[in-house]
């Protein structure tokens, strides 16, 4: 269940009255991996064996799908259990438990597994090029397929797409869980991301960017803006990022050879 019914007090121009309004639902999922708590990420009730998969790979644990054997969620209990290779010491070393806001992306500490901090992602290579029209009609069609949003105002969305086509759409409370469902989709059905593109509803972070990177995803594409820090970032990873994108105009702010104007 995404949604909730509740009777709220609303107050306007001719006064106040009772309504029910529909409020989205919050959760959390503690995820286990080779039977250790590892992190409880605070989400969306919704695609939660993603979530795990993906949170794991944006934080540098898995890397190859050999990596994972197996995914069981219980949602009764709130949690995802994910056993991995033998051979995968990294994961085996997991002893850090954290609590994941939906507003942080991440605890705290930097500090992801045996007090070891992800490596940074290599620069992506990619010879993708898309026309601005192109970029201004997707960003337009994750608003369109923004309806929880527009029910409740309470979730961020993303998606990923190839051309004109989106392939992947996540909403969650968390801007973050939006990538890293993404992610863990991508990761399971073993879906290249070379080619492809991520359109995102919110602010492009440093923790966005990084997100974007690990998936190895070229184009970001986003309705609002980044920060300096994602820039920096972005120059570096060779990421083309677009921000404000709405109606007919955008703004590209980092590596603009990949967009046909």
């Amino acid at each position: 269940m995404l949604t909730t019914p509740r009777k709220i007090i609303q107050f306007d121009e001719n006064g106040c009255h009772e309504v029910e309004d529909i409020i989205v639902c919050e959760t959390t999922l503690t995820v286990f991996v080779n039977s250790k708590e590892t992190a409880t990420l605070v989400c969306s009730p919704r695609d939660q064996a993603y979530l795990a998969v993906g949170f794991l790979c944006a934080e540098g644990i898995l890397k190859k799908r050999e990596d994972l054997r197996t995914v069981n969620l219980d949602a009764e209990q709130e949690a995802v259990y994910i056993e991995t290779n033998p051979d995968l010491e990294l994961a085996d070393r997991l002893v850090v438990k954290r609590c994941i806001t939906p507003s942080a992306g991440r605890s705290g500490t930097s500090v992801s597994a045996a007090g070891v901090t992800p490596a940074p992602p290599p620069p992506i290579s990619s010879q993708l090029k898309v026309k601005a029209e192109t970029v201004l009609k997707l960003a337009a069609e994750l608003q369109q397929r923004s309806r929880l949003f527009q029910r409740t105002g309470g979730v961020h969305n993303a998606a990923l797409a190839q051309g004109e086509d989106i392939l992947i759409f996540q909403e969650d409370i968390g801007r973050h869980n939006t990538l890293d469902k993404i992610h863990g989709q991508c990761f399971l059905e073993e879906i290249p991301r070379d080619d492809k593109m991520i359109i995102f509803s919110g602010r492009v972070s440093s923790e966005i960017l990084l997100k974007t990177a690990r998936m190895r995803v070229p184009i970001l594409i986003s309705r609002s803006a980044p920060t300096d820090l994602a820039l920096k970032l972005a120059e570096d990873l060779q990421i083309t990022v677009l921000g404000f994108v709405r109606g007919k105009r955008l703004s590209i702010y980092a590596h603009q050879e990949r967009i046909i104007l």
